[in-house]
């Protein structure tokens, strides 16, 4: 069946393999993994992600809504400033809060005092490639910082989270690390029953030393008697989906362009913000290069220079391939340009539209 460009397009069997490493590190590790949904909260294939992972975490109240009606399992509240009616309405549905400070701490902590309570606390270390990401740059605002004070409170708390990895597929600096916090955060560590890793942990990755990663997890978690939580989000649907586009016009300016149906500006923006090229699997080493390019009306809409094995022609079909992670929850209506559908290929073979966007969506994202 053919579906009309723009869409993105997510193949389950795909997304399975990563479900079946996420599978793997729990059985050996024991720790238990969450769908950051920051990340990917296309719901449509929950069902799925839902029999092999714990549940989700979230970083605003319509996430973790989401979560509880769609996903289920246990549902973690995180955000860098709650309000208080956030915390009210999540109150019914949520099984353990983060808090990213204790100032919020303190101020929620009457509402949700029978609920387990975490902090969010920032070790001043991290690894990550973009400064944009790094949860340890200068004046971050993510985590409380000064283990005195967060020593004060962990009778409030039974649980901490350290997220400080940003597509970490290092296994050595990874270990490096873990080792690290267990020693800067033992007398901490010894007081908490459960700790959050946060995501950014690039394990499903091929080739990645996958079985010592969950034997490192294990040590971790049985050295300090916690049980350890993942956060995954790129990581549980890395290479997953594809956005499919049509060219629909070839001009020449310096080089050979492609102009698509779809945008990086609306549909693929964080490789604009963290000014990285798109991928493609079957572009390389061919004659042709073409700067493949939005068709926005940003000059500097461009999804990335690609070589193909033949010229291009107006109605060809390409496809970016590893596009499932913050483009969907991230994709906008900027110069009201068609916003992708989204198709599932399901593991039986089946291809199905399980969503398009129409003029009547657009207007009414508006006032």
């Amino acid at each position: 069946m053919n579906f009309q460009t723009p869409y993105y397009l997510i193949d389950e069997t795909k997304l399975l393999r990563n479900m079946e490493k996420i599978k793997l590190v729990r059985d050996i590790s024991g720790a238990k993994s969450l769908l950051a949904l920051k990340c990917f909260a296309t719901w449509s294939v929950f069902d799925l992600m839902s029999e092999y992972m714990d549940g989700t975490t979230s970083s605003s109240l319509f996430e973790a809504k989401l979560g509880a009606e769609k996903f289920g399992k246990e549902v973690h509240a995180y955000s860098v400033a709650f309000s208080a009616s956030d915390v009210e309405e999540m109150n019914a549905f949520s099984d353990k809060f983060i808090f990213n400070s204790i100032s919020q701490l303190n101020a929620f902590y009457g509402i949700v005092k029978d609920k387990k309570i975490g902090l969010r606390v920032n070790p001043g270390f991290s690894y990550s490639h973009f400064d944009l990401a790094d949860p340890a740059r200068k004046c971050s605002k993510l985590g409380a910082s000064d283990i005195k004070e967060v020593m004060k409170i962990s009778g409030m708390i039974s649980g901490a989270m350290f997220h400080y990895n940003c597509e970490n597929d290092d296994f050595k600096t990874f270990s490096n690390m873990l080792d690290r916090l267990g020693r800067d955060y033992a007398p901490l560590l010894k007081k908490l029953e459960w700790v959050s890793l946060g995501g950014g942990l690039y394990f499903t990755k091929e080739n990645y030393p996958i079985q010592d990663f969950a034997r490192k997890l294990k040590e971790f978690s049985d050295k300090h008697k916690v049980q350890v939580y993942l956060e995954p989000g790129e990581t549980a649907i890395t290479n997953s989906a594809e956005l499919v586009v049509t060219v629909l016009d070839l001009i020449k300016h310096d080089a050979d362009i492609a102009v698509v149906d779809a945008s990086v500006e609306a549909h693929m923006l964080d490789l604009l913000i963290y000014r990285t090229q798109a991928k493609m699997e079957l572009s390389g080493k061919g004659k042709f290069p073409y700067v493949v390019s939005g068709k926005s009306c940003l000059a500097g809409d461009i999804f990335g220079t690609f070589k193909f094995d033949k010229k291009l022609k107006v109605g060809d079909t390409l496809k970016f391939s590893d596009a499932a992670g913050y483009t969907m929850v991230k994709k906008n209506w900027f110069n009201g340009l068609q916003m992708p559908s989204i198709v599932v290929k399901r593991l039986n073979g089946k291809t199905e539209l399980v969503r398009s966007f129409t003029y009547n969506d657009f207007k009414n994202n508006l006032s």
